[in-house]
């Protein structure tokens, strides 16, 4: 293990120097960031280097849902994600065993990032997420940190300014639910994380809590 580690700390090292010589990178709420493992990092999601992004500054073991389509793009390629951590998820699926995955990560002490809005956002602006987060979190009793991913543009460019803020950890005790829990119940809870990464990456939660709260409905989570 502790080879390992060393490996990790250099392949970390050699990876942040190549991402701050391409991109104007930055990483602000470091603080935030725990030393140990064993957390679910929530994210918006921008562009396909976002895990390499949220990685860089975390000191410990990550792993990371992946559409199930990257593992079959070539052996070299899927090694590669596989090394990172990634395991596949089957988009439109609402798959207990992706689920049941996750947590025996966490319970590992392995951090576990989503990206809860599912698909990559052209616009900057934060989608509504699912209520997956909500499920792995409060199942697996573990703290939130909320990860707002910013650059300018539809798509991410050489020599973009790109800003990682890492929030304050949303506590395990607030994101409790009953041991059967309805659809209302998951909902709460995945609008608290979304509203926490919105006020990251557009300075305030209400274009994701207010507004939107009263035309979601249930049906259409």
């Amino acid at each position: 293990m502790p080879i390992l580690y060393g490996l990790f700390g250099i392949l970390r090292g050699i990876v942040t120097l190549i991402f701050k010589c391409r991109y104007k990178l930055s990483f602000e709420g470091k603080e935030n960031i725990p030393r140990d493992g064993g957390y679910v990092y929530a994210s918006n999601h921008r562009s396909y280097f976002d895990p390499v992004f949220i990685t860089l500054p975390v000191r410990t073991f990550m792993s990371y849902m992946a559409k199930e389509e990257l593992f079959h793009k070539n052996i070299f390629f899927t090694l590669l994600i596989k090394m990172m951590g990634a395991f596949p998820v089957e988009r439109g699926k609402g798959d207990m065993g992706v689920i049941d995955a996750a947590i025996k990560k966490l319970e590992k002490k392995r951090n576990l990032v989503i990206f809860p809005e599912g698909t990559r956002s052209y616009t900057g602006k934060v989608g509504r997420g699912k209520t997956g987060v909500a499920l792995i979190a409060a199942k697996a009793q573990r703290d939130v940190i909320p990860v707002g991913i910013i650059f300018e543009g539809p798509k991410l460019k050489p020599g973009a300014k790109v800003v990682v803020r890492f929030g304050k950890p949303i506590k395990a005790a607030e994101l409790a639910i009953s041991d059967n829990p309805d659809p209302r119940e998951l909902k709460a809870l995945k609008l608290k994380i979304m509203s926490a990464i919105t006020e990251l990456v557009e300075g305030t939660a209400e274009n994701n809590t207010a507004d939107n709260i009263s035309k979601e409905t249930i049906d259409n989570e």
